[in-house]
């Protein structure tokens, strides 16, 4: 299917509202139309809310780690541990849900990480947190996101119709980046004001958005999405045989592992560069983030709007090394406005690649196997961050964070360059079987 859906011809309600509405709404849901959706538009506020407190929850647990044990490795390790449960769950998640109707899954995942959000701000917030507190906190919540994330990912295909899918993973890719904006510059304020704990806290309270967002919704199904009675690890096998054999799946989770290790692990370093090359507190390291998210949402836009007009070749491969060279540039400049400035095309580079790889594989994967196949996606991207975690802290303690960060810079790059040698004899066949 294309990345882009065309726009729905109008609907008599439409055509009672004043021209120039009508005239905005078109355009507006031209560019996206998976608001079209009621479903998607409840979707979406709650969602964002949600998401600006993980973000809020991701900078104060590796800015708490910092202040704890003053380790660019231990910060990586906590990063890890949430992300180490993915490689081995996710699988027997996408199973779960291939099985069972995925809002109700995803009422019980929210509310066990709501959970945990509470119960790691209170650890903080009474000077008792200690670091195998925020690993063991971490590794439960990276249990929950083993089940969560693919059935968050599945469930776009219920509440939107299929020709706006694609439009749907751009806009909820939009939702991660906006958050990556938000979220970080209200953790580094809270930080400084109150303390990590708060941040933690705050996230715990955000859970209640999605929550209510996902109760609202009408008309969804309630039975399971397929009857599937044989053995899980048959039904693993199905899903891993049919993304080996499909030349689209297959080479899109190939590029994702290697971003997923050598690309996307600069994040978790960005505490550091904050602290130790720039000097800054708290709120300064919230704008390394939030500049990068920013670079991040223009990238989403740009792919949700010219996706159907410029090859995904150029998003994928060329944003790959256009997020490879601006990070190496950034880890060569002490002056923050320069180090701002490849921050954001770092962003706007490293997400241009993620969302049409991720909007490649929805609109090829056939729905039987859309829970299978998505919970292997984001094993390969979210369980593969533990490797790229602790290697770029390893690196970073024993010969320093920018040779660390341009060592995956230059693995992203070449990997790119491959994938566009690659695809050079067999483009045509690439792009045509998810049109």
């Amino acid at each position: 299917m294309p990345l882009s859906a065309e726009t729905t011809p109008p609907t008599n309600q439409d055509a009672s509202k004043p021209q120039g509405h009508r005239g905005f709404s078109g355009k507006l849901l031209s560019a996206f139309p998976a608001f079209e959706s009621d479903n998607f538009r409840r979707y979406f506020p709650g969602q964002v809310i949600s998401m600006i407190g993980t973000w809020m929850q991701m900078v104060a647990q590796g800015w708490l780690v910092l202040e704890i044990t003053g380790s660019a490795f231990d910060v990586g390790l906590a990063a890890a541990a949430s992300t180490l449960p993915p490689l081995f769950l996710s699988l027997f998640g996408g199973v779960i849900v291939d099985r069972y109707p995925r809002r109700t899954i995803l009422l019980w995942t929210q509310s066990a990480a709501m959970l945990l959000a509470f119960v790691l701000g209170l650890f903080a917030v009474t000077g008792t947190v200690t670091l195998w507190i925020i690993l063991v906190l971490s590794f439960l919540l990276g249990c929950v996101n083993a089940l969560n994330v693919p059935a968050l990912q599945a469930f776009l295909s219920e509440i939107v119709k299929r020709e706006h899918l694609a439009s749907a993973i751009a806009m909820n890719s939009a939702i991660y980046n906006v958050s990556r904006v938000i979220g970080p510059a209200l953790a580094g304020m809270l930080i400084a004001s109150t303390g990590t704990g708060a941040a933690f806290l705050v996230n715990g309270f955000s859970f209640l958005a999605v929550l209510i967002s996902l109760v609202s919704m009408k008309g969804m199904e309630k039975k399971p999405v397929n009857n599937i009675s044989r053995n899980p690890l048959l039904e693993i096998r199905d899903g891993l045989s049919y993304a080996w054999k499909h030349p689209v799946i297959r080479t899109s989770i190939f590029s994702i592992a290697i971003i997923s290790i050598f690309a996307w692990s600069y994040v978790t370093m960005l505490p550091v560069i904050a602290k130790k090359t720039f000097g800054m507190g708290a709120s300064g390291m919230g704008y390394l983030y939030g500049i990068s998210g920013v670079g991040s949402v223009v990238g989403t836009v740009l792919v949700s709007i010219y996706s159907r007009k410029v090859d995904r070749l150029v998003f994928i491969a060329g944003g790959s090394i256009l997020f490879a060279l601006a990070l190496i540039g950034f880890t060569f400049t002490t002056r923050l406005p320069v180090a701002l400035l490849f921050l954001f095309f770092g962003g706007f580079g490293l997400v241009a690649a993620v969302s049409t790889l991720s909007a490649t594989i929805q609109g090829a994967v056939d729905d039987r196997f859309r829970g299978r196949v998505m919970s292997l996606y984001m094993m390969i991207f979210m369980g593969f961050m533990p490797i790229g975690n602790l290697e770029i802290g390893y690196l970073s303690e024993h010969f320093g964070t920018g040779i660390a960060i341009r060592f995956g810079c230059l693995v992203t790059m070449v990997a790119a360059i491959a994938l566009a040698m690659y695809s050079r004899g067999t483009q045509k066949t690439f792009f045509e079987q998810v049109s």
